[in-house]
């Protein structure tokens, strides 16, 4: 199997493609389709700052029309400077989350200053 290992502040991203079909059964036009997209980090260039916050396999939101897309092996990938990445998805409850989200939130904040 091929893979690309991303060079720089590069993150190869495989996109979770959304729904196409809504729960009443209407087919999405990909016009319809708004807002940012979501995949999963394959692999971070070693150039990336995010080395420290994310990793391979974490969910992120990306900016819709940013990055190169690359089909490998029936997937999707997409090639994305850091910063077109938007936050990292966290799945379960909101308010459980919420005191790791704040402490991360600080910590990164601290790094950055």
């Amino acid at each position: 199997m091929r893979m690309i290992q991303p060079l720089g502040d590069r993150v190869m991203v495989r996109v979770i493609e959304p729904k196409q079909q809504t729960a009443s059964g209407l087919y999405l036009p990909e016009s319809a389709k708004e807002g940012p997209r979501e995949g999963v980090i394959v692999a971070i260039g070693e150039g990336s700052t995010l080395n420290e916050r994310l990793a391979d396999g974490d969910q992120i939101l990306f900016q819709r029309f940013a990055g190169t897309e690359v089909k490998l092996e029936d997937s999707v990938y997409v090639l994305l400077a850091e910063a077109d990445i938007l936050g990292r998805v966290i799945e379960g409850d909101y308010l459980t989350n919420a005191p790791a989200l704040q402490r991360n939130l600080a910590e990164s904040g601290a790094r950055d200053r």
